[in-house]
């Protein structure tokens, strides 16, 4: 871990509640607001989750898995975010949503109208805010929490 915590401490409790608390429980309740008020659906949330997550080598998100339901994607599906230009388990939004997370993470300059094309093609404005917002939030605290040391840390949101 990169951050001093006190003994007897939760580490997640400690940096994202005590030692920031006008930012952290800000970006708590925002983190947390990306799971409780979605509307996209499991497959393609979970893949621009999980895309996320590989990139971010956090390693509490790359072993989480969303639950709606009772229903979690399937085993293997953490591979196929891996390999989501040819596997052949995602349908178009699926592949997009990966897709898009990767490019939001590693090269968001080149974000072109052939791609946009395509994204619109298959999500509404809406839903390509929520999932920009959603990649966003992924891309920030999965970070933050794995450059910290954190991220051996973490537990589950609390719904």
């Amino acid at each position: 871990m990169n951050i001093d915590i006190p003994e007897g401490k939760d580490p997640i409790e400690y940096v994202w509640g005590e030692m920031v608390p006008g930012i952290g429980t800000a970006a708590s309740h925002f983190s947390l607001s990306v799971y409780a008020h979605t509307t996209l659906g499991l497959r393609e949330f979970e893949a621009a989750r999980l895309r996320i997550a590989q990139i971010n080598g956090c390693v509490f998100c790359l072993d989480w898995r969303t639950e709606r339901d009772g229903r979690k994607v399937e085993d293997g599906f953490a591979g196929a975010v891996a390999e989501w230009r040819t596997t052949e388990a995602f349908d178009d939004r699926t592949r997009l949503a990966a897709e898009y997370a990767e490019r939001y993470a590693l090269d968001h300059h080149g974000l072109d109208d052939e791609f946009w094309t395509r994204m619109t093609a298959h999500y509404t404005q809406a839903e390509i805010v929520e999932l920009s917002m959603s990649i966003g939030s992924w891309l920030a605290f999965g970070r933050l929490n794995h450059v910290l040391g954190l991220d051996t840390m973490c537990v589950p949101p609390r719904r």
